[in-house]
């Protein structure tokens, strides 16, 4: 666990001409183009925006489970929570319906109001992940690359531009690690500080302050976990991260016994910031249902009382036996569907789901016309994840890579955690909150082949042709497949030849 924590000598794109002091380990040199670095966010944060709000509104009828949230959205600015299991769908927390209502809000009930704000998302994740890896890699070129690659997936452009949660968590999640990151820089930054002093390192060494960036990124991850539950593995996962980065940040500076002084400085300070400031953020989304009168078993602990847990709040009592109730729905999800599949073929891209597919479509030219949309991911980005895994996993243990630590933990917490249960039924696109750190993992392995600054004329150019020609690639293939990802009017023969394979259609 210790290599998840571990730090390399120094970021992508600059390389010490001695060997790295303890400052050095700490503090390594930061980019300074900060105007060019805002110069391309924008640019593909624009693109990204563009692709996600062009004719946002159509199809004008609700898609897929559109049939659910922004009919719980409207009910809950009629009156603040959801109350009618029989018509609505109460089994997700609050928050990303409260999303969905801002939308209405502004726009209407209509197909604008329910995907505006998923449109929105979409485009901010874009902008957080070019900042993120700009700040990891120290390269503004990889971060726009990363930018780039998510605006171009095609499994995101489509949550972005359809009414239902997912595409929720991936701003709240990518903005709770950035904040993450940046604390781990604050105190690693503050430890420089100390050994350039002078400051001798006691066993366990210093404390480290507070900690504002891991309050921030507490508060984000638990509202995530107020739009799906899914969220909490993150929570745990990105938990765990920033402990071991205290650990590391503490043996780079020196310090006598790393482990024993997290234990003892920084372990009970992160108990209380990344577990119980997670649980009140994730209560603050059900601020509605507490103060509603007729919320879905708001009142259940009137009719329930308890000897053992009457010191409980009657209100949170209520809601554990809501939160109860809807995990035994989501446990006892076995029912068949046409589109449901395994964790392990999702990075395969190997069973999209057919979110919009209307009947006798005319008008393309052709006697057979088509309209679909589907959750399909861009082929030549995803079938790039695997290999891109393989290489962090080889960063990890050959380079002691922190960041490819960080791509693996949120691997793990945003895939391999719905291995747990098998039999449930799961669809592709549970994939939408880890798409963002698999990105960056292929983004990792770009830069690797694109090659270091202080490389030979000759290994640079190769590495720029073969980064040039995969993204090149990348665009090539979502620009085949924008029809299919947006509802475009095609001829069933360029269907066809878009449904590579049978699991596909």
């Amino acid at each position: 666990m210790a290599l998840l924590a571990a730090q390399p000598s120094a970021p992508a794109g600059y390389r010490l001409t001695r060997p790295p002091t303890a400052v050095d380990r700490l503090r390594p040199k930061p980019p300074h183009d900060t105007a060019r670095s805002w110069i391309v966010t924008l640019v593909v944060t624009a693109i990204a925006a563009v692709t996600r709000l062009w004719a946002i509104g159509f199809p004008e009828e609700k898609i897929f489970d559109e049939v659910y949230y922004p009919k719980n959205a409207a009910e809950m600015l009629r009156q603040g929570y959801e109350n009618n299991p029989g018509r609505l769908y109460v089994v997700h927390p609050p928050l990303g319906k409260w999303c969905i209502a801002a939308g209405i809000k502004l726009f209407g009930d209509n197909a604008v109001g329910w995907r505006f704000p998923a449109a929105v998302a979409g485009t901010v994740a874009v902008l957080l992940l070019i900042r993120i890896v700009r700040r990891m890699t120290g390269s503004t070129l990889l971060g726009g690359i990363a930018g780039l690659l998510l605006t171009l997936d095609g499994l995101s452009l489509v949550m972005s531009r359809t009414s239902l949660l997912d595409i929720f968590l991936q701003p709240f999640i990518l903005a709770g690690f950035g904040c993450l990151v940046m604390d781990r820089e604050q105190i690693r930054r503050r430890l420089a500080e100390l050994v350039e002093s002078g400051t001798e390192m006691t066993r366990l060494g210093p404390r480290l302050g507070p900690r504002p960036w891991r309050l921030a990124a507490a508060v984000l991850l638990g509202a995530s976990c107020g739009v799906k539950w899914s969220g909490v593995y993150f929570v745990a996962g990105f938990a765990v991260l920033s402990v071991l980065w205290d650990r590391a940040a503490r043996r780079s500076a020196g310090v006598g016994s790393p482990t024993r002084g997290t234990i003892v400085r920084d372990l009970p300070a992160a108990v209380v910031v990344l577990i119980l400031v997670p649980i009140g953020a994730y209560l603050l989304t059900w601020t509605g249902w507490f103060l509603g009168e007729n919320g879905y078993e708001r009142h259940w602990a009137v009719g329930h009382p308890s000897k053992h847990w009457g010191f409980i709040p009657g209100p949170l009592r209520s809601l554990w036996h809501y939160q109860s109730e809807t995990l035994d729905f989501h446990e006892g999800l076995s029912s068949y569907h046409p589109y449901r599949s395994q964790p392990w073929a999702w990075l395969l891209d190997a069973r999209p789901v057919n979110f919009y597919y209307p009947k006798d479509v005319t008008g393309c030219g052709s006697s057979s016309c088509v309209r679909q949309i589907v959750s399909l991911g861009t082929p030549a980005l995803w079938w790039m994840f695997i290999p891109a895994l393989v290489w962090m996993v080889w960063l990890l243990f050959s380079r002691r890579d922190w960041r490819a630590g960080a791509i693996l933990m949120a691997f793990l917490a945003g895939w391999a955690t719905w291995l747990e249960n098998t039999g449930r039924t799961m669809f592709f696109f549970y994939m939408i909150p880890v798409v963002p750190f698999l990105v960056m993992g292929v983004t990792m392995l770009l830069g690797d082949v694109l090659g270091r600054r202080d490389a030979s004329e000759t290994r640079r150019i190769v590495g720029l042709v073969a980064v040039c020609t995969y993204l090149a690639l990348v665009v090539i293939n979502f620009v085949w497949l924008w029809p299919i990802l947006t509802g475009s009017k095609i001829t069933y023969a360029g269907w066809q030849a878009r449904m590579w394979f049978s699991s596909w259609i």
